[in-house]
């Protein structure tokens, strides 16, 4: 992937989200010059990164110039604070690009005008191994061109997806926003499982934890659908079959994780400002 920027990036909020997208946009070929980074204490190994490779950092908002992105990646309850001295910046028309959980497209637009070109995403932490999945919806005023170039820039934390309706980023945040707190959690209890089948403490996490980590990885490299890969590994009358008749029944895994679902996306809409 090489990502092609004909003006500035400015990167607001260089914390460990915000530092991991700039190591993989400084490996797509994006030239240092071209970034500019704004945040008063960045974690050590970012703010290396950032001397190495002689990226600006806090420099006057005056001198920034060409803006055509602003991406996002500092705290929600801080953004309106960090925004407003950034006023100035939305001269150029840059790309608003949010990978800040419950700031919807409106909120920007207050910062930046009705007439300004938002993307509002929501990211998940394996992003921070190169494995995440961000799930983007925009305004009416971003064009195909940035759709792109945000595409390009999520990429390098995973991948990405496309939702038409910024309502259903609720529902994303619900799935692969909070869902790697469900994978956790299913790892927590296939471990507790192992003990009171008799397994030690140390043995029945190592077994949950390679379990669960190796069967993601088998779905990842293989492509094949999770419901084949089930179907593969479940012989007729067998041991994983019966323990399948007790997570698909009626009350089992598929009526909890709707339910859950459910709940974090109320969440999502209850916290969105």
């Amino acid at each position: 992937m090489t990502i092609s920027l004909k003006g500035t990036l400015v990167l607001i909020g260089a914390g460990k989200m915000g530092g991991a997208m700039l190591e993989g946009w400084l490996k797509a070929g994006v030239d240092p010059k071209q970034v500019v980074a704004l945040d008063p204490s960045p974690p050590a190994e970012v703010a290396h990164l950032l001397q190495a490779r002689g990226i600006r950092h806090n420099p006057p908002i005056a001198s920034i110039s060409n803006a055509e992105v602003l991406l996002a990646a500092v705290k929600p309850q801080v953004m309106d604070e960090v925004l407003a001295p950034l006023h100035e910046l939305g001269a150029a028309k840059p790309l608003i690009l949010s990978i800040a959980a419950g700031k919807t497209i409106a909120s920007f637009e207050r910062h930046f005008g009705a007439d300004a070109a938002v993307i509002r995403t929501i990211p998940n932490t394996p992003a921070a191994v190169g494995r995440g999945i961000t799930a983007m919806a925009s305004n009416r005023n971003v064009t195909a061109q940035q759709m792109d170039l945000a595409e390009q820039l999520l990429s390098s934390i995973g991948e990405v997806v496309r939702v038409e309706d910024e309502a259903l980023i609720d529902a994303a945040t619900a799935v692969s926003g909070s869902g790697p707190a469900y994978v956790f959690y299913l790892t927590e209890c296939l471990a507790a499982a192992a003990e009171a089948a008799g397994l030690p403490p140390d043995v029945a996490v190592k077994l949950a934890r390679a379990t669960v980590s190796g069967s993601g990885e088998l779905m990842r490299s293989s492509g094949i659908d999770a419901a084949t890969l089930r179907q593969n590994v479940t012989s007729p009358k067998g041991t994983t079959y019966e323990a399948l008749q007790v997570l698909m029944a009626d009350n089992g895994m598929k009526p909890l994780m709707i339910d859950a679902v459910k709940a974090a996306a109320r969440r999502s809409r209850e916290l969105a400002s």
